[in-house]
């Protein structure tokens, strides 16, 4: 717990941590129950961009969580029409971020980017299905070494305002790295490759780049879970 507590802030949010600083500062000599408040909010904004290192699966064909979060969805679901993947539905795992998870992610699994895309949309609540398809969103297209292809989404939500991503087309990835992070509570989906399960429930919670969301090489049948 302290590990996670204790991380470095992501860079995207050394702005908003040195402007609740200075504004918690000046509200200091103002009025004191303002400065408690800034002071709050600032901490806040600290433990929200932390972004803690992560031990990474290495063994290939492993498909790891691209965030921190609860597995929300694990439907049949068409790939984003922009990633041109075309209308077959594959198996979509959407992972949720409420506003106290990291929200730094970070890349299923290593390959080639075929295709990396940004579309404006809505910001409707991102624990709604028809998120993936309305909601403002940065899709990603890549192959793996053997061939297949899996896509890879991050979606704004109710209160995420900025997707952020630093990932293009042509660029080699690695399991686990970090390539990008959404601003204030949001979604990840990733689509599998066909005839592959996943190894995750609904409900389940995942940290981003080292739970295994499914492996290219099981046979065995899709997981079911029961809270108790």
């Amino acid at each position: 717990m302290w590990k996670s507590v204790s991380a470095p802030i992501h860079r995207a949010g050394v702005p908003f941590v040195a402007g609740g600083v200075v504004a918690t500062f000046l509200a200091a000599f103002a009025w004191a129950p303002l400065a408690a408040v800034l002071a709050l909010v600032t901490a806040w904004m600290i433990y929200f961009f932390r972004d803690p290192d992560r031990v990474v699966p290495t063994r290939a064909g492993l498909i790891v969580s691209p965030a921190d979060g609860m597995v929300q969805l694990i439907v049949p679901a068409v790939p984003p029409p922009e990633l041109e993947m075309g209308d077959k539905p594959l198996t979509r795992i959407s992972v949720f971020l409420n506003v106290f998870n990291v929200h730094v992610n970070r890349v299923p699994v290593a390959g080639r980017v075929v295709k990396a895309r940004y579309m404006a949309g809505k910001f409707l609540n991102a624990a709604l299905d028809k998120a993936s398809d309305e909601n403002e969103r940065m899709s990603v297209r890549l192959a793996m070494a053997d061939g297949r292809e899996i896509a890879f989404v991050q979606i704004a939500g109710l209160v995420a305002r900025r997707i952020l991503y630093d990932i293009k087309d042509d660029q080699q990835v690695k399991t686990g790295e970090r390539y990008g992070l959404i601003r204030f509570g949001s979604r990840c989906d990733v689509y599998l490759p066909e005839g592959v399960v996943p190894l995750v429930c609904v409900g389940q919670t995942t940290i981003g780049g080292e739970t295994v969301l499914a492996d290219l090489a099981a046979t065995e049948p899709q997981r079911s879970g029961e809270t108790i």
